[in-house]
């Protein structure tokens, strides 16, 4: 494809600058237009919680590529928020009135932060992180604060508490921190950490209300616990951002639905990143994922797509986190493990878990052992995947499984 042919991408977040960028890349030479809400060229967001907040990090630090980037690959960006799609006429229209045609749109509209719903959660004093300006609010609002409360214990949560630079008290409905992302070995070993930080570690308690006046003062608990607090920091989760998708008539669920190619139900849309609900050879059921490895390997497959080389997607997930002092790193989908091994030594802080679903590895959770996540990695790329047997053979190590498999 090329010529005259347009790729539209709506959504300038990791997956949409991979989008524009790949397909460049791989030689198209068509109109390529990158659509998205705020001013700027693209940036990261998993420093926003870490590095940028710590102040350690600056905004052209950020940037994924630099203005001249965009201007010597002929990629067109665009600053405006998408009102609606119009599929019968290939194209959109944006909130000022234009419209921008297309012969192929990508989708990569991310997600947005899930509400807290109880009462007083628009009091002034309560934020959310998602964005630069999030990221900038929070900055100013720790140099005021003197009762900091974090409203869930995972990924986001947890690494602001960590590079806040303060002791915060660190709320989580479930009963133990990362519910949703990790097994409760690597669970246990955070929540040591943060408490050993000097955080206040509070499991097994939603928040029921949060009061104030003029600004959030108290954050209570469905115990009936009051917890001072004058900023409150909300992180408990977020919702793909579908509303475009679904008023297009584009099938809906857990994100906007696609195909192993990453297609829509329409021939000429795609859907990418984390709003993006596909088929995932992994975990072998449609799945929806928030991480970098996601969004850029999805929007690497549909470049491939679009330029005449398709390969179903099948890439291999991956994550991190940095927190209170440590590294983890994740590689695998979780879902489904009935069986974990710990190798390696939690007091010493290195240490890994392997977990297996019917004696097979399906992911390996790795704390400051980058040399396991290396293994895991390559292992999980290799047929047949290694059974617990033959993992119990080289005493879980996997480093000298590699080894032996190699001989």
């Amino acid at each position: 494809m090329g010529g005259q042919n347009t790729v539209l991408v709506v959504g300038a977040g990791q997956s949409g600058f991979q989008a524009v960028a790949s397909l460049r890349d791989r030689g198209f030479d068509g109109r390529v237009v990158l659509v998205g809400e705020e001013p700027g060229v693209p940036y990261q967001r998993p420093p926003l919680s870490k590095a940028y907040l710590a102040g350690t990090a600056g905004q052209e630090q950020l940037h994924l590529r630099g203005e001249d980037f965009f201007a010597e690959k002929d990629i067109e960006l665009v600053d405006a928020q998408v009102e609606t799609l119009d599929r019968g006429a290939r194209e959109i229209r944006l909130e000022d009135g234009r419209r921008l045609g297309y012969d192929h749109l990508i989708l990569a509209t991310g997600a947005r932060n899930r509400r807290l719903p109880v009462p007083g959660a628009d009091l002034p004093g309560v934020l959310t992180l998602r964005t630069r300006d999030d990221a900038d609010r929070l900055r100013a609002s720790l140099e005021q604060a003197g009762n900091v409360v974090v409203v869930g214990g995972g990924f986001i949560g947890l690494e602001f508490a960590s590079h806040a630079g303060r002791p915060v008290t660190i709320v989580e409905a479930q009963d133990r921190l990362l519910n949703r992302v990790a097994t409760p070995e690597i669970s246990a070993y955070f929540a040591s950490l943060h408490r050993e930080a000097g955080h206040t570690v509070v499991l097994g308690q939603g928040v029921t209300a949060l009061h104030g006046d003029e600004r959030v003062r108290e954050v209570e608990l469905s115990d009936g616990t009051r917890l001072p607090a004058d900023l409150v920091v909300v992180a408990v989760g977020v919702v793909p951002e579908t509303t475009l998708a679904a008023a297009a008539g584009l099938p809906v669920d857990n994100g906007v639905v696609v195909d192993e190619h990453l297609r829509t139900a329409d021939p000429r849309i795609f859907a990418i990143g984390d709003c993006a609900n596909f088929p995932c050879v992994q975990a072998g059921s449609a799945t929806r994922l928030e991480s970098v490895q996601n969004a850029v390997d999805h929007a690497r497959c549909v470049a491939a797509v679009l330029t005449g080389t398709p390969e179903p997607y099948a890439s291999l997930p991956w994550f991190w986190t940095d927190q209170a002092g440590a590294k983890l790193q994740i590689a695998g989908i979780l879902a489904g493990a009935d069986r974990t091994v710990v190798a390696g030594d939690p007091a010493e802080g290195k240490f890994s878990v392997l977990s297996f679903r019917d004696d097979v590895l399906i992911a390996v959770e790795s704390v400051n052992r980058p040399a396991d996540h290396v293994a895991a990695r390559r292992l999980f790329t290799a047929d047949p995947r290694p059974a617990y047997a033959d993992l119990e053979a080289s005493a879980f190590d996997l480093k000298a499984y590699l080894k032996a498999r190699a001989a």
